[in-house]
């Protein structure tokens, strides 16, 4: 695969079942004539019929059947606009988009009518996001800010943009279009009528307040919500449950908080009587995320102490799906090597697992009772939709259009020893030809977060590029149990270094067609942060790249999103220890040739982390180069624009070129 040919690469939603045998599922995919993501809904026979484009939008996404099968409600955005709420009938027609707010639609749910929905949409601050005409961004008002929890990666400043719980009624598609009042009809208006078209029905707000609300759900008139709404919401990281009114009274909680165990709930399912959840449990300081495995809770939809399902020691849930009108389980995804793995969970906690095709990961799933369907990857298939069960079937081939251009590299599996003796697992993907090829150790983000042998567009087109691809899952990665994660808690780039090396010396030491002489390493995020560290330890790589890199403790404080929370907790508060732990105050002993890449809009690992690093590299005498992706956010590599992951992946590759 060549950075080119990313436009062939297809991301699936959460599919949807009809109760007459098919799903409906987003494809998306990254195109550079528009460079945005372009995709449209698709209908998919479960009985191995062709699946078939059912909208011709510029950008759907998120399609959910209504209850009585009549409808497909989903997300539309149209160039360079924002998510709106559409329907379409699901025997076919031309969809209706019925809202039109500012600053988009991020969830929907159906209520059990099938003739409305609830759905969350920030809404603007007056005077800003555009609302006062004439004033642009930089010309607003000055932010007074009070709280610790101020801004969001990918979303800017928050306080001037709660995320609030709509009602809508839905409207008939085959029903008159609404238009916009001009001339005469527009007199008397106020500049926000004028602007909406006449005929779109009016949302009604159900909560209100200094909180964000996502994971919506709904289940009948139940309507469930995850927010931070309770006493001292700015200083920890707790979320709950809360039921909304459909009266718009204010939402309640439907248990009690435990002071001593503050959870960080998602994901609420209503079966029956009752709701299910998943939560961290954050201890009684509601920080301690550190391995803070996710697994389910029971709770009656009455409300009342929730159940805790499963071990957080050794569980991790990724995610929780109602299975049709079933009342005495859920779906889940359990995180294990790697792997999202589908589960029935029951009421006592046992979970049962479900068929998967051969290789599969699975990315999200969805269930009627009797049939449950996933979107999937595989090492060779990066998004397909498949029904699990006891005959897993691959149901689509939006992979083809890859294949047309480039046969997919299938990983090798090793398990290497540390010097302590810990296993440590990952995977090697090697070009084809005889070798030997030059090595690139990849160190993944988080740290708590792990590798697959699932499809990999980073790895995938480093290999098609002649370098073999060096993948592991050092102490500090998820899925391998909580112990494994806490392994590097205040203490990252020890047993962590001493993994990634051990598994690249086995790897070196097992597949033979790897060249020992000429070695780069790279990585972001926390991977950038142990790249960075390496190089201040050890002069045995050719060249290295430090990607978004989270690189100086104390400075990430207050520039980060997350930093005033993730840094004592990960690190504690001791200055010395902090700068003990800092990959920048070891610039000075750098020799290796280091390409430095950042985004200017990344709040994750600010800029300013980057560009220190540099400057201090090339103050040091150190061969650096700083690349910088304006625009861009701290998920450049994932979701940023076509045209920069593609740019970003040809200079990575003529770092790499140049050094190896």
């Amino acid at each position: 695969m060549r950075p080119d040919q990313l436009d062939r690469l297809h991301s699936l939603s959460r599919p949807s079942l009809h109760p007459d045998g098919w799903a409906v599922v987003a494809a998306t995919r990254g195109d550079f004539a528009a460079d945005a993501y372009v995709g449209q809904l698709w209908r998919v026979p479960l009985d191995g019929g062709a699946p078939r484009r059912i909208t011709r939008g510029f950008h759907d996404t998120d399609p959910r059947v209504s209850p009585d099968g009549r409808l497909i409600a989903f997300l539309r955005q149209a160039p360079g606009g924002t998510p709106q709420l559409a329907v379409v009938a699901a025997d076919g027609g031309e969809p209706a988009t019925f809202t039109d707010r500012k600053l988009g639609v991020q969830e929907f749910a159906w209520l059990g009518d099938s003739g409305r929905l609830v759905f969350t949409s920030p809404v603007p601050e007056p005077g800003r996001h555009g609302t006062l005409g004439g004033v642009d961004a930089a010309a607003e008002d000055p932010r007074q800010i009070t709280d610790l929890q101020f801004q969001l990666n990918g979303v800017g400043f928050t306080a001037d943009r709660r995320v609030h719980v709509f009602l809508v009624d839905v409207p008939d598609p085959a029903g008159e279009p609404p238009v916009q009042p001009v001339g005469r009809a527009a007199q008397g208006l106020s500049p926000e009528r004028r602007a909406q078209p006449a005929g779109l029905p009016e949302p009604v707000q159900l909560t209100e307040g200094d909180f964000d609300h996502h994971h919506l759900t709904a289940a009948g008139d139940v309507v469930l919500i995850v927010a931070p709404r309770h006493l001292g919401h700015d200083s920890d990281l707790g979320e709950d449950v809360y039921r909304v009114r459909l009266d718009g009274g204010q939402p309640s909680p439907l248990y009690p908080r435990d002071p001593a165990h503050v959870l960080a709930a998602s994901h609420p399912v209503v079966t029956g009587e009752a709701v299910w959840f998943l939560a961290q449990d954050l201890g009684a300081s509601g920080v301690a995320f550190t391995a803070a495995n996710e697994v389910p809770y029971r709770v009656p939809l009455a409300g009342g102490p929730p159940q805790r399902l499963g071990d957080p020691a050794t569980t991790q849930f990724l995610g929780l799906q109602p299975d049709g009108a079933a009342t005495d389980h859920v779906l889940g995804l359990v995180f294990e090597r790697g792997l999202g793995l589908p589960v029935r969970v029951r009421a006592d906690g046992t979970t049962s697992r479900l068929g998967l095709p051969p290789g599969a990961t699975v990315l999200s799933l969805t269930g009627d009772g009797h049939r449950v369907v996933a979107a999937i990857s595989t090492p060779r298939l990066p998004a397909e939709v498949a029904s699990l069960g006891e005959s897993p079937t691959v149901l689509t081939d939006f992979s083809a259009l890859l294949r047309e251009v480039a046969e997919p590299i299938v990983p090798r599996e090793l398990i290497a020893t540390s010097p302590d003796g810990a296993p440590v697992h990952g995977w090697v993907l090697t070009p084809p030809g005889p070798g030997p090829h030059p090595v690139l150790l990849t160190i993944h983000g988080g740290p708590y977060w792990a590798y697959s042998d699932a499809f990999f567009d980073e790895a995938q087109v480093y290999a098609a590029a002649g370098y073999a691809v060096v993948l592991s899952n050092p102490r500090g990665s998820a899925s391998y149990g909580a112990a494994w994660g806490r392994a590097i808690h205040h203490a990252y780039g020890t047993v962590d270094a001493t993994d990634v090396l051990a598994f690249l010396d086995h790897a070196l030491a097992t597949v033979p067609t790897l060249d020992a002489e000429r070695i780069g390493v790279q990585g972001g995020s926390y991977g950038g942060y142990l790249t960075a560290w390496l190089i201040g330890q050890t002069d045995r790589f050719r060249a290295a790249i430090v990607e978004r890199g989270y690189l100086d403790l104390r400075s990430d404080v207050g520039a980060s999103d997350i930093g005033w929370f993730f840094v004592p907790e990960e690190h504690g508060s001791d200055p010395a220890q902090l700068d003990a732990q800092s990959p920048t105050l070891l610039a000075g002993r750098v020799t290796t040739p280091t390409l430095v890449i950042h985004s200017e809009q990344d709040l994750r690992c600010p800029i300013s982390q980057g560009l220190r690093y540099y400057t201090e590299l090339k103050l040091a005498g150190v061969e650096a180069k700083l690349l910088l992706f304006p625009g861009e956010s701290h998920e450049l590599s994932r979701s940023g624009r076509p045209w920069h992951r593609r740019q970003r992946f040809e200079a990575i590759l003529d770092w790499w070129r140049l050094h190896l």
